[in-house]
């Protein structure tokens, strides 16, 4: 037992892969740890499945139903503490509903009750590790950096686990990390735009293309967003986009293949045409 406790991961995903009985690899995960299993996968030219990771935008038009975007988003952001691939990272807001959707936002994000999962009340619990408070800890400093404003938490909740504030935070640049690095964490940067056209481009500025996200009531805007977003899964007016019969996954540097749905079973076949004459 004590020579299995010093197996490293990349040690036993070396080993495994490499068997001749092992023909598809499903991964989920970082991208970086991603990349590595498709080198020791293309070493026996096998399949790899790569559900990767996300940094989804939400964009909120100026025809949207604003009450259902505030109460949705937060609903989202904060479950799970933000550890949740599909997560909406980054928010852009048009500007004539920006200070309502800021205020409202952080007003639920204060509200929310944080600590042991077991307790009665309890709406967040803890991040999984040491290394996400840090993460989160970085990302707001780096934020306040850059002139940004901290409208809410911010901070780590006292020195016993790994218990983070949920936080937003306004005037956040576009190269700032909340933007640039996937955020997993209950952290939500919200940033005004006047054109759709340009929110868009913001959108998909990023290498992830997991999970996007638009609110809107007029057809042509919702047209725009399912049409430029460049995302393998676009939630309109809602967060819902994991189901069983649908299949799940990105584009981009968030991977390739499916999970779920009919799809999903596509990389485990072996497709053979036979013809006879």
């Amino acid at each position: 037992m004590s020579g299995l406790k010093e197996l490293r991961p990349a040690q036993i995903s070396g080993h495994l892969i490499a068997q001749r009985a092992v023909r598809q690899i499903s991964f989920t995960g970082s991208t970086p740890v991603g990349k590595h299993l498709m080198h020791l996968a293309a070493d026996g030219m096998k399949r790899t499945t790569m559900e990767l990771g996300g940094n989804a935008p939400v964009i909120v038009t100026a025809q949207a139903d604003l009450a259902a975007a505030i109460r949705a988003s937060a609903a989202a952001k904060f479950r799970n503490a933000g550890q949740v691939c599909v997560a909406p990272s980054r928010f852009f807001v048009h500007e004539s509903l920006y200070p309502r959707f800021l205020r409202g936002i952080a007003e639920a994000a204060a509200a929310v009750t944080v600590g042991d999962g077991l307790d009665e009340g309890v709406a967040m619990g803890p991040l999984a590790n040491a290394r996400r408070v840090a993460a989160m800890e970085d990302a707001v400093a780096d934020a306040r950096a850059r002139g940004a404003t901290v409208e809410c938490g911010g901070h780590r909740i006292g020195n016993r686990g790994y218990f983070f504030a949920p936080t937003v935070i306004s005037g956040v640049p576009t190269d700032a990390l909340l933007h640039v690095r996937e955020t997993f964490g209950p952290i939500a940067p919200v940033t005004p735009f006047a054109d759709l056209d340009d929110a868009i481009a913001r959108a998909n500025s990023v290498e992830a293309g997991l999970a996007a996200y638009g609110f809107s009531q007029d057809r042509a805007e919702i047209a725009a967003l399912m049409e430029g977003i460049e995302a393998s899964m676009v939630g309109i007016n809602g967060f819902s986009v994991s189901t069983t019969e649908t299949p799940f996954g990105g584009i981009k540097e968030s991977g390739h293949g499916r999970e779920g749905g009919s799809e999903g079973l596509e990389a485990y076949l072996n497709v053979k045409f036979v013809s006879e004459s």
